[in-house]
């Protein structure tokens, strides 16, 4: 038995990954942490109310982190939560340098005093750039971050604090670079 951390728990690709989670390990204990903004609903874990600890809360919140952390002995983090939407993200691009770069760091600074076995982050491909459609290229790990949106930079933002708290700490981490979700 373990005990993860999801954030972003309650958005539709989080949601998804606590099933998954409990199906695969159904005596781990699963404590959900959500902001609950946009896109995120309570509705998303409704069916699985009895079987997740739901918080509701900001990434950000380096204290109320280490709290569920310590309380809860996590061993596992993995980070869905995140501002999303490139429209949004021209508008108000401050909001997501917050949430997806400051947010992630409060994050790691909590995992790092807390001592958990392994950082999981959810990036995304939007970080390498754009490919033409009919390109036959395609991007790797070892392609160059070439963010393009503020969206883009935040999420690339955040994978570059992963890694420095991984270079400069210790910390075990791994990043993915989903597409189209």
């Amino acid at each position: 038995m373990t005990s993860i951390l999801v954030t972003g728990a309650a958005g539709f690709i989080g949601s998804h990954f606590v099933r998954h989670w409990l199906r695969r390990y159904p005596d781990d204990t699963v404590v959900a942490l959500d902001a609950l903004t946009y896109a995120g609903s309570l509705s998303n874990l409704e069916d699985l109310a009895d079987r997740v600890i739901f918080v509701q809360g900001d990434i950000g919140d380096e204290a109320l982190v280490r709290e569920l952390l310590a309380a809860h002995r996590t061993e596992k983090v993995v980070n869905f939560a995140a501002e999303s939407h490139n429209s949004l993200a021209v508008l108000d691009p401050g909001r997501f340098f917050r949430a997806n770069v400051l947010g992630t760091q409060g994050l790691l600074e909590a995992c790092r005093a807390v001592g958990v076995e392994r950082f999981h982050h959810i990036s995304t491909c939007e970080v390498y750039g754009d490919l033409a459609l009919d390109s036959d290229e395609m991007f790797t790990e070892t392609s160059p971050y070439r963010p393009r949106t503020p969206y883009n930079a935040s999420k690339a933002g955040a994978d570059h604090v992963v890694r420095a708290y991984h270079q400069t700490y210790g910390l075990p981490v791994t990043i993915t670079n989903c597409a189209n979700n």
